[in-house]
């Protein structure tokens, strides 16, 4: 697990010290409020690995710090995600996958989470291959696995993706003679960027919404059997009293969208043009290409 500690730069040394002998908890932890009447202290959980989680994540780091929030964002992997929301170590996600990729979790911890609203409606799981590769669907896949050596390149062993990979595309397909390598994200892409440079065919775990459709030439193998599901939607889905303690923050959630091309811009600028290495001058440069996003959001959900 991964702990990010958004501050200034005359603060890092104490917050650093500060966070080395103490956990994080969900919730308020000072007592304190915002203008808004919300507890003051809020821990996002990002889902590792996951490029649409980490920019909107960072995105609503950007907007409530500019509104008197202090946010701290946890990376982990999915179920040390649902696990610390259920617990209240977390107080919110906004990188839930429903009803399939994440349902799992849904099914197993409901009691403890609440629906904040979903705020994108054609996310797909993926199968991709180089856009030159000689087949066209996953029912080719497995009598051509020698056309991508053998391998297909996954992402971390905790994600959905994986795990539906595994328990569905796999036995569907008749699959099981490739050596299906559970890696992470970062691996994957890293793999992928190597197969492109040197014009070799690959075959990987994909998503859309995802920026590497754009930086790199590759397509979705087809799936003619269903075995990656139907479209799902992207939800924000908080602890158990998250709307109680931040009534204005969930009114502003579930009022909150993003087209696809406003999410594919901030991807683009945050890890094409940026690298991944700034995330929050690639906010600031995207709020300032989208002064009117926020507004709108604060207008539609009003004051609680």
């Amino acid at each position: 697990m991964t702990h990010l500690r958004r501050t200034t730069a005359a603060a890092a040394s104490l917050v650093a010290a500060t966070l080395a002998l103490t956990a994080c908890t969900g919730g308020d932890t000072d007592g304190g409020q915002t203008a808004t009447g919300d507890q003051k202290d809020v821990t996002i959980a990002v889902h590792n690995g996951w490029d649409e989680g980490i920019a909107v994540s960072h995105l609503w780091a950007e907007l409530l710090e500019s509104e008197g929030y202090d946010v701290e964002l946890e990376m982990a992997d999915a179920g040390p995600v649902y696990t610390g929301i259920a617990g209240g170590q977390f107080d919110v996600n906004v990188d839930t996958w429903l009803p399939l990729t994440h349902g799992d979790y849904l099914e197993e911890y409901g009691d403890d989470l609440e629906l904040l609203g979903a705020w994108y409606d054609d996310a797909v799981l993926t199968i991709a291959v180089n856009e030159d590769a000689p087949l066209t669907s996953l029912a080719e896949l497995g009598q051509n696995a020698d056309v991508f050596g053998g391998r297909l390149v996954g992402i971390e062993p905790g994600a959905g993706l994986t795990r539906i990979t595994k328990d569905e595309v796999i036995p569907t397909y008749g699959l099981e003679g490739m050596d299906f390598v559970e890696s992470s994200t970062p691996a994957m892409l890293a793999e992928l960027t190597g197969a492109t440079d040197a014009g070799r065919n690959i075959a990987v775990t994909l998503w859309r919404p995802h920026w590497a459709y754009d930086a790199f030439p590759i397509r979705d193998l087809e799936d003619p059997e269903g075995a990656l599901g139907e479209a799902e939607r992207i939800e924000s889905v908080g602890r158990t009293g998250f709307a109680e303690d931040f009534p204005q923050l969930a009114a502003w959630l579930a009022e909150f969208t993003l087209t696809d091309e406003q999410l594919f811009s901030l991807e683009n600028i945050m890890f094409n043009e940026l690298g991944g290495k700034d995330n929050e001058a690639a906010v600031e440069r995207w709020l300032e290409e989208n002064p009117d996003f926020f507004p709108g959001i604060k207008d539609a959900a009003g004051e609680v």
